[in-house]
């Protein structure tokens, strides 16, 4: 038991989400940045890497060109080509998703993140339709970059929790809000001279973290159905997986006998402490009970005999 226990636990507290998400804009950057270099190898010219492979994956502003590739809806969100706002906006994602998969759980990061995206995506191209300074620039404007999904990130796990506090050892901790202040502050800097659609869709991208959580807390949870389509896939690939799982009137943790028909069984088995970790995952360790908490505390002591 030991081995997954401790697989399935360090799933649950670190959220393999966050990993996915940052192993995917990695992966991306790295394969454009390596072609990049070989185009640079057979011609001086880099706007030939752009023209044939960039822009492939980067969206346009202009609705025309947009029609010709319409996945870069999705793809603009994974596809960078500044090294430093890349290892910034990877900073960023792993500081508040990390958090987020702490008091939320670890399936409502893809969706927050993917939602933002999207609808950071339509407010900029319906600025630069809208807005005749921007629309006198559309032909070359494109959207790049994973800044407006992790806006969104930031601004949803403040909205959660504003007091949580980070490097508890300083003074007690420094409540997140501060965080995502510098954060916000950093992220606008250079406002005064940079391209004013993103800012748009930065901005976009915050103001849909706020409205995601505010609709989940009224109990509106957007990301159940994009949650079930993933899990589909998994199953689908792996058919394995949806084969260890049971329904509802399987997972109960009493045994009928004699006399006593609801006697609880007192061993913690492999069972109780998957289902747990599954909590974790879903809906984050402080949403435990304290007998839960329990459980896991004396499987880790177990373990470390």
């Amino acid at each position: 038991m030991g081995d997954n226990y401790r697989q399935r636990s360090n799933a649950g507290q670190d959220g393999n989400a966050l990993m996915q998400l940052v192993i995917l804009n990695a992966v991306l950057f790295v394969i454009l940045k390596f072609i990049y270099v070989i185009y640079l190898s057979v011609s001086p010219n880099p706007g030939e890497f752009y023209k044939n492979v960039f822009n492939w994956f980067a969206m346009p502003a202009d609705l025309r060109a947009l029609g010709s590739r319409p996945w870069t809806v999705l793809t603009f969100m994974f596809t960078d080509e500044h090294v430093f706002r890349f290892i910034a906006n990877m900073f960023w994602l792993w500081a508040f998703g990390y958090i987020l998969q702490d008091l939320a759980g670890n399936r409502k990061l893809i969706p927050l993140y993917v939602y933002a995206g999207v609808f950071s995506a339509a407010i900029y191209i319906a600025a630069y339709h809208l807005f005749p300074k921007l629309n006198g620039q559309i032909v070359n404007a494109f959207l790049a970059g994973s800044n407006p999904a992790v806006m969104a990130v930031a601004i949803g796990v403040t909205v959660i929790a504003s007091d949580y506090r980070i490097f508890p050892m300083i003074n007690g901790g420094i409540p997140l809000w501060i965080l995502t202040a510098i954060y916000i502050l950093i992220n606008f800097s250079s406002i005064a001279y940079g391209d004013a659609g993103s800012y748009i869709a930065n901005i976009s991208g915050g103001f849909f973290g706020f409205f995601f959580v505010y609709q989940m807390r009224k109990g509106n949870d957007w990301s159940a159905w994009m949650n079930a389509f993933f899990d589909w896939l998994r199953d689908l690939f792996n058919p394995d997986a949806s084969r260890g799982s049971k329904g509802a009137k399987d997972q109960f943790f009493y045994k009928v006998s004699g006399t006593q028909p609801f006697k609880k069984i007192p061993n913690i088995t492999q069972k109780r402490i998957d289902d747990i970790l599954d909590k974790i995952n879903q809906e984050g360790y402080r949403f435990l009970t304290d007998e839960e908490k329990e459980i896991l505390k004396r499987a880790a002591d177990k373990e470390d005999l």
